[in-house]
């Protein structure tokens, strides 16, 4: 028996891990480039972020913009519990940080791709490197025949692909060869260009928690907000990419967000607040008495932008100043034009339609003996650790699968 698995990254290399060792077996991952485990390698800055500390299923579910029918099967058989013991058996713990989600204790990736790996090695996984797929045939003998783009080929009697997204449609040729369908491929967690608005000279200032709304739209999203060189960046910004990937690809990227600095704030909140400034601190500087803890540079660029100047005092500053003030902090509007995708953690809307495969065990309803597995198939997450979650799930339920053919 020979299991060939397309792809060593996050869902191949766990898959394999996930394949017990028996007497004339064999398990081999085909990698394109030169590495295995390249995002969990950049993930999270390097320190991985394995998964999210979200137990309710129902509830985890629902931080998946697309593949939500597969993932309610999927996470009820492996979610992030089953990650966190399938770790720690085998010397890893998790941490949980304050917003939930979690990483190795040893804030390094490489430890998460050390267990992975020995776990591979211990279940003598061949993997090969500089082997990227350019077709693969129905053998009339039974099984596959993977044919290399370096011209070689290989035969197998089962197949996993778990070779990633790819940001390109005519990069799934050789999957719809096999029959199947690909909903079209754009990107997901990006950042928002602003080209040359001067909101981005503050680079660097982040703000804990904001709400980020895309206009003319009912997309709403909370979080941490990064202001960088080229524009936003941040949970806030990518959850928000995540949620509206199709819709920002059908408007050409070229869109308005309305940020509102104080996040659950509201009108009436600040009305009040200001008009308690004005009684109890009135002679204080407004350019001073910053009330909303907002990060002192990103206050002084707003008062600059409401013409406040330096010298106004908060019992003194005119009614449409104060107006103009509470429009800035609570429905502050930018207009993006473009974006930007991190390369090492590039995640993609689209793939392999789900409706094509079985959530039970990952493994074709068109083609039996192929199976799927992580970010190949159109099923992706918000940032926090849900697209690692899904790749561990739908790996291990495809190794499962295949272990129980092994066996027969």
């Amino acid at each position: 028996m020979k299991i060939a698995i397309i792809g060593a990254g996050a869902a191949g290399c766990f898959a394999a891990a996930n394949i017990p060792y028996r007497s004339g077996v064999e398990v081999a991952v085909y990698e394109k480039t030169g590495k295995a485990l390249q995002k969990v390698k950049a993930s999270g800055g390097g320190r991985c972020n394995v998964t999210h500390e979200c137990f309710d299923i129902p509830e985890l579910v629902m931080r998946y913009p697309r593949g939500k029918q597969l993932l309610r099967k999927s996470l009820y058989r492996f979610g992030p519990q089953q990650t966190i013991d399938w770790f720690e058996q085998r010397g890893v713990k998790l941490k949980t940080e304050p917003d939930g989600r979690m990483f190795p204790i040893t804030d390094d990736s490489q430890t998460i791709i050390d267990c992975i790996w020995q776990q591979m090695m211990q279940h003598k996984v061949q993997v090969y490197y500089h082997k990227g797929v350019s077709k693969i045939e129905r053998s009339p003998l039974g099984g596959f025949v993977l044919h290399f783009s370096d011209t070689s080929v290989a035969a197998a009697d089962l197949v996993l692909i778990t070779s990633g997204g790819f940001p390109k449609a005519e990069q799934y040729k050789w999957i719809e060869a096999l029959g199947h369908t690909i909903q079209t491929p754009v990107p997901s967690l990006f950042t928002f260009n602003m080209p040359k608005h001067p909101i981005t000279e503050l680079m660097g200032v982040s703000v804990p928690e904001v709400t980020i709304k895309i206009a003319g739209t009912k997309i709403v999203q909370q979080g941490a907000l990064l202001i960088t060189h080229w524009g936003m960046s941040g949970p806030a910004v990518l959850k928000t990419s995540a949620i509206a990937a199709r819709e920002l690809a059908e408007r050409n990227y070229e869109f308005q967000v309305i940020i509102n600095w104080l996040n659950d704030v509201t009108d009436t909140d600040l009305r009040e607040l200001i008009a308690q400034l004005r009684k109890d601190q009135g002679k204080q500087l407004v350019q001073n008495k910053n009330p909303f803890n907002l990060p002192r540079r990103l206050w002084e660029y707003q008062l600059v932008q409401c013409s406040i100047k330096d010298d106004t005092r908060w019992g003194e500053l005119p009614a449409a100043a104060q107006n103009k003030l509470m429009e800035h902090l609570l429905r502050d509007t930018y207009s993006v034009k473009g974006k930007t995708t991190f390369k090492e953690e590039f995640v993609t809307c689209g793939g392999v339609n789900l409706s094509e495969v079985d959530p039970q065990t990952m493994q074709s309803r068109l083609v039996p003996g192929l199976f799927f597995a992580g970010e190949i198939l159109d099923a992706d997450g918000i940032t926090g650790g849900y697209n690692f979650q899904h790749a561990w799930s739908s790996s291990w339920i495809a190794a499962q699968s295949m272990a129980s053919r092994q066996a027969l």
